[in-house]
């Protein structure tokens, strides 16, 4: 009577093993809906690894109350000044004063960010040191866009605008991104976007869409419109899950801003 050897088991648990691992990917992996998926979050990897060339920042100045008057006056200057000179290789997308949500909040957002800094600029520590004085706090994120939403051009529709920002689940935002980009045409079927970011340095984990409309009750209007059109419903319901916290700030474009 012949006995198995030591060796010979181990290969055999580990190929038993192996067998019944198979069978549970098949059941989570195996449907056409999981391949179809998993071939989406490979392509959504390479394409998070390549971009494109440029850099977004988004910075928010939370502007002391009494002050309001003197700092529009000093970023109304500087902004659009640094973005003319064709040595800075930087572009002004907009800016914006909070009209609901954190109040006397005021957001450059985004720029494409030049590879030489403004801050060597000689003017810079005048401005800097004066801004310091009009504002409480200052944060700055540097983002990348989606590259299925390119930022919008300069423009003049004129209204309002609607910052979403939503912190994901660390790990999430392939996954999310997946599932979103399906939605947005959806979404873009019936509201006017100016562009949607993801955060690399900063407050990681966390992305930024950004929206316009005539005014709130037409926002009110669109987005129950948005729920009438395929596929929009389910995204919803697949990226909710993802989501840790979510914002939502209605904005005013300034007077130099290049979308509004």
């Amino acid at each position: 009577m012949g006995t198995d050897s030591p060796g010979a088991s181990a290969e055999a648990n580990e190929e038993e093993d192996s067998k019944r691992k198979g069978k549970l990917s098949s059941l989570i992996y195996g449907t056409k809906e999981g391949r179809e998926m998993e071939r989406e979050m490979e392509q959504s990897f390479s394409q998070v690894l390549a971009r494109g060339k440029y850099v977004h920042s988004i910075v928010f100045h939370d502007v002391k109350p009494d002050k309001v008057d003197e700092y529009t006056e000093l970023v109304g200057k500087w902004y659009p000044k640094m973005a003319g000179m064709p040595e800075n290789k930087v572009h002004l997308v907009g800016s914006w004063r909070t009209e609901v949500g954190d109040c006397d909040t005021f957001g450059k957002a985004p720029a494409v960010i030049s590879q030489v800094p403004i801050s060597q600029h000689p003017d810079f520590p005048a401005f800097d040191k004066k801004l310091k004085s009009l504002i409480t706090a200052k944060r700055t994120s540097l983002m990348q866009e989606f590259s299925f939403w390119p930022t919008t051009s300069p423009r003049q529709l004129g209204g309002v605008f609607e910052l979403r920002s939503y912190t994901l689940h660390p790990g999430n935002l392939l996954e999310w991104e997946t599932h979103w980009r399906r939605g947005l045409g959806a979404r873009r079927q019936v509201m006017e976007g100016v562009g949607a970011w993801f955060v690399q340095i900063g407050d990681l984990n966390t992305v930024h869409h950004l929206w316009q409309f005539a005014d709130l009750e037409e926002r009110k209007v669109r987005r129950e419109q948005s729920w009438s059109v395929e596929g929009w419903g389910d995204t919803v319901h697949k990226t909710v899950p993802l989501i840790q916290s979510m914002k939502s700030k209605i904005l005013i474009p300034m007077p130099w801003s290049p979308v509004a």
